[in-house]
């Protein structure tokens, strides 16, 4: 658990500096282009608690696009098919990033989705 709470934080810090310095197609780009192993070597669930741990160790407060592109760049490298979803809502507007595994929200409430246009799936 301890390798794979490090290696969420690295990918925390990795999609920070993005998203502080390049536009959001780079970050885009990133998450897209990762590979998805062949083989699955953890569960989602395992994955998902280590991304809770390392954002709530992280030294700042960790907002969804970066989570969500961290949580799905993880899951990729073990060997899921994770898709990361961007939504809106126009009234009030906001919007929101989360993570998909076939079709199935991993890292937010299971009707996320309902409450979003989705945008975009990378």
């Amino acid at each position: 658990m301890t390798s794979l709470v490090i290696e969420a934080t690295a990918w925390l810090l990795y999609f920070e500096a993005i998203l502080r310095r390049k536009p959001f197609h780079v970050l885009h780009e990133a998450v897209r282009c990762q590979p998805i192993r062949t083989t699955s070597d953890r569960s989602a669930t395992e994955m998902n608690h280590a991304m809770d741990i390392a954002c709530a160790i992280y030294f700042r407060r960790v907002l969804c696009l970066q989570r969500s592109a961290a949580t799905t760049v993880l899951l990729r490298r073990h060997g899921l098919a994770a898709e990361m979803v961007v939504g809106v809502r126009l009234l009030p507007f906001k919007s929101h990033a989360w993570v998909e595994v076939a079709g199935s929200v991993v890292n937010d409430k299971p009707y996320i989705g309902a409450l979003y246009r989705v945008l975009e799936r990378c």
